[in-house]
């Protein structure tokens, strides 16, 4: 699973956080928050072969722990998802929540997501329009094939039309000669 671990906190006061793997995550998650000011924010932190991603709007900032190979694309469009999920849902109360005061209603949302933008090739909208460009691409290929079929075929109307012309024209000649000697 690519994103390891998450979190929501307010300042260094942690809302919730879901973690799927064993380690120091928490540990690093709460020197990052430490230093890190509740000042709009989107920044990446390296640490052995993961990357921290944060995002903090309003003074809310959304955390996760990330594989280094999976890039920032997704993490970031999974802390963005988290972000509007918890602003929808917990925004108002987010400001005077206490320390763990959400994990039992926002713990297992965490989870649903990590799982979701870790496994599911669509959780991207980048490569969800690029699984949707190639779809619309085999659906053209199939049907210029299909269009050069007909075309083949519409070919070998023709040629079997000109054909039966030829034939009927030496067909109405020959019974002409025939009449003319039958006469």
């Amino acid at each position: 699973m690519p994103i390891l671990y998450s979190l929501v906190a307010r300042g260094t006061c942690l809302l919730a956080e879901h973690s799927a793997t064993d380690g120091n995550a928490s540990e690093v998650a709460a020197n990052i928050l430490a230093k890190t000011a509740s000042v709009d924010s989107r920044v990446s932190y390296a640490q052995e072969r993961h990357l921290f991603h944060l995002l903090c709007e309003d003074g809310i900032i959304y955390l996760c722990m990330a594989d280094e190979g999976f890039g920032r694309r997704i993490p970031f469009a999974f802390l963005e998802d988290i972000q509007a999920k918890f602003t929808v849902k917990h925004g108002r109360i987010a400001t005077v929540a206490g320390e763990g005061d959400l994990q039992d209603v926002f713990g297992p949302t965490l989870a649903q997501q990590m799982d979701y933008f870790s496994n599911d090739e669509y959780a991207d909208k980048i490569t969800q329009v690029r699984g949707e460009i190639m779809d619309v691409k085999r659906g053209m290929v199939d049907n210029i094939d299909k269009i050069l079929d007909r075309g083949d075929k519409i070919e070998l109307l023709v040629d079997k039309a000109a054909s039966l012309q030829g034939d009927a024209f030496r067909f109405k000649k020959s019974t002409r000669h025939l009449k003319q000697a039958l006469w």
